[in-house]
């Protein structure tokens, strides 16, 4: 698609990953990195972030202009969410395109301004969320989005729901999904190696029906593998019920954040992953284990299903015995743990960065060819 500008000048929202890359932070980055390898001269990208005390990676994207502002995040960002002001051009020079990495728009004075939104789990159960999105997003989310030049979603999922609940125009959505990691496929599936979850620890992730399926698994099956935790905590989960403690002590381990080599070697080792997600908006961890060959049990809501595309196990979240038997059907039985490595690794080939970035591109093309016809 043409457009008449003389060049293009891209401007993304790099703060999710400014520090520890939970999967939004993964996304940005990795789709910023597959931007910047499409664009020719003049056409360029600009990587904003701002923080008092974070500063942006010198080569994190190479290539990529960075803008690095030396403002507060929480108060930056009440000021654009609240004021629409400073406009982002105060910090960049001018832009073309101004793309937000969350559900509310950057203030730019011309730039065709697009938003992600990854899910709409803020509107469902907005006691759930932080702070900041509990006070922004719900109130000014579809207001947003309406307004915007394009909607990035990571999903078919998020798409449907953009539609129905924001009335946005579906020529205006565009999936953008993930990619595959560059992971090359592992040995051989490791059967007795602990069973993995990782993500954010939060409400949405279900972390408490896993412990409990958990507990219910070793009550089955004594010799079953340890439960792994890997991710940020933000709230404090642990084993409710008295028996299930009994059950499970000694056999869970909390990791926190991991990088990417710890997370891979994680990967490598587990039996499976377990992500009993209530929603998401697409489950980048899904994708990472299928990659490698790893055998994923989750959850039958949300975006999973479709990303699963059949190579999976899914079962209901709050079934909690039902989650403990997908595990021992991993665990116990060797043709299916087969059937799924085989069937992940042809669905994970599907995910490509590269079309992603297209897609992309052609979004910010055809919003800046509308504004140039108006």
């Amino acid at each position: 698609m043409c457009y008449d500008l003389p060049r293009v000048r891209i401007l993304m929202d790099y703060r999710p990953a400014l520090r520890q890359r939970t999967g939004a932070g993964e996304y940005v980055h990795r789709l910023a990195e597959a931007l910047q390898a499409r664009l020719a001269p003049p056409d360029s990208l600009t990587l904003f972030s701002s923080s008092w005390k974070d500063r942006m990676d010198e080569a994190a994207v190479p290539g990529a202009r960075r803008v690095d502002a030396r403002v507060p995040v929480s108060a930056l960002n009440l000021a654009w969410h609240r004021l629409g002001w400073p406009p982002v051009d105060w910090f960049a020079g001018p832009v073309d395109v101004a793309q937000s990495m969350h559900p509310l728009l950057l203030p730019a004075r011309a730039a065709a301004q697009f938003v992600t939104i990854h899910d709409l789990y803020f509107l469902d159960r907005p006691q759930e969320t932080r702070a900041e999105m509990r006070r922004d997003y719900p109130a000014l989310a579809a207001r947003h989005a309406r307004r915007a030049a394009g909607v990035i979603v990571p999903s078919d999922y998020t798409k449907t729901m953009i539609e129905a609940r924001f009335g946005v125009p579906s020529d205006r959505v565009t999936v953008c999904s993930p990619g595959a990691p560059g992971w090359p496929v592992r040995d051989a599936p490791a059967a007795g190696g602990p069973i993995l979850f990782v993500g954010t620890i939060e409400p949405r992730k279900n972390v408490p029906g896993l412990l409990r399926a958990y507990a219910a698994l070793v009550r089955a099956d004594p010799s079953a593998p340890d439960l792994v935790l890997a991710g940020r905590a933000v709230t404090a989960v642990g084993v409710e019920s008295t028996l299930d403690r009994v059950v499970v002590e000694g056999r869970i381990q909390r990791l926190g954040y991991v990088d990417e080599p710890r997370r891979l070697s994680l990967y490598r080792a587990a039996s499976m992953l377990v992500l009993p997600s209530f929603d998401e908006g697409f489950g980048l961890p899904v994708l990472e284990a299928m990659t490698l060959g790893v055998p994923v049990v989750a959850a039958r809501r949300g975006s999973l299903p479709e990303v699963l595309g059949g190579a999976g196990i899914l079962v209901d979240p709050d079934d909690h015995e039902g989650l403990a038997g997908a595990m021992r059907r991993v665990l116990t039985d060797p043709a299916e743990r087969r059937r799924m490595t085989e069937a992940g690794l042809l669905r994970a080939r599907t995910y490509s960065w590269d079309v992603a970035a297209r897609r992309l591109h052609e979004a910010y093309t055809a919003a800046l060819a509308r504004r140039s016809a108006a």
